[in-house]
Formats: C-alpha cells, sequence, structure tokens
C-alpha cells in the first residue's frame, strides 16, 4: 500500500445549509475510522471518520455552531459541535482532552477524500460486510499511539499536554 499524497493545507469544510463554515489550517494529529457499536448509533453509519486536531488549528469562517453534550461509552460524554439550523454535527470535544482537541468530522470537509483513515479501530464490531482495504492499519479496540502517530503529531501533542492536564485538574479528572 502506498502512502496516501500530503493533502493539500487549509481544507475548509461545513455543514449542509452552509451557515458554519470552518478551515483546518494544518494537517490533523490523526485520523480514525472508528467500528464500535457507539459511533455506529451516533452517526447512523457503519463507522466514524473523525480527523483529530488541535482545536485551535480550527477557524469558523462563518456561523457558530452549538455544542450539544451526549452520553460517550466512557461514561465522561462528549459535546458535540452541530450546526444551529441544519444539526449536522461537525466535530467532537471528548472529555479526555476536552475543548484543546477537535475530532472533525471528515464528512463535513469539501474535499474529504483529502483526509482517509491513518488507522481503523474498534474493527472487533464493525459490520461484517466492511471490506477493509489490504494492508490498513487495523486494530480490534484502541492503539497505542507511540507505535501508530508519526513523530509529528507525538511532538504536537507533547506540546498539547500541559494544558490538557491543567484541564483535567480543573475539572476533576484524573491526570494524564
Amino acid at each position: 500500500m502506498h502512502p496516501a499524497p500530503t493533502p493539500p493545507f487549509p481544507l475548509e469544510g461545513g455543514c449542509d445549509c452552509h451557515h458554519v463554515r470552518y478551515r483546518m489550517e494544518t494537517a490533523p494529529l490523526f485520523v480514525h475510522c472508528c467500528h464500535c457499536r457507539w459511533c455506529q448509533r451516533e452517526s447512523g453509519a457503519s463507522f466514524a471518520l473523525n480527523a483529530m486536531i488541535e482545536a485551535d488549528r480550527v477557524h469558523l469562517l462563518g456561523g457558530k455552531p452549538v455544542l450539544v453534550e451526549t452520553p460517550s461509552e466512557s461514561g465522561l460524554g462528549q459535546k458535540i459541535a452541530r450546526c444551529p439550523h441544519c444539526h449536522v454535527a461537525l466535530w467532537s470535544h471528548y472529555a479526555g482532552a476536552g475543548p484543546l482537541v477537535s475530532f472533525v468530522r471528515v464528512g463535513t470537509l469539501d474535499a474529504p477524500d483529502h483526509l482517509p483513515p491513518d488507522i481503523h479501530i474498534f474493527t472487533q464490531s464493525k459490520q461484517p460486510w466492511v471490506v477493509l482495504p489490504e494492508g490498513a492499519r487495523v486494530v480490534p479496540e484502541y492503539y497505542e499511539r507511540e507505535v501508530h502517530w508519526p513523530s509529528e503529531s507525538l511532538a504536537r501533542r507533547q506540546v498539547l499536554l500541559p494544558r490538557i492536564a491543567a484541564y483535567r485538574a480543573s475539572m476533576g479528572f484524573d491526570p494524564l
């Protein structure tokens, strides 16, 4: 399998009604294709494709999403940024890093084909008729970040860790 070409950045996206528009300024840290039953239920599809990126690298170009608190399998919940008009989910903030990291829904990009998954996760619960590409990185549950992330993304995470630790402490969560 050949590595995908580097997509052009920034990439823009938005909701169906075009009220909310955003720009991803840089490449994401990592792109997950999650096959867990929770993502299947939430998306109404066979999987969720999310580009994990520092929230300060996603800029609003127009409109403002509303944050909708929803349950998550961890029990800590997530906040989903949705258009207040058409209700399309644009990104999520999970409890672990809160508002500091956005999980951008790749399908809301104007050119979603620029961000194929780096890894398929929770494949133990994928729909049996979903056939994953030969050579794709596949794990039955979650994965070890240090094994799968590129060194540049790991370095970006190191810069973010003090802010994540402070956020977690402010919320009364366990430290990293």
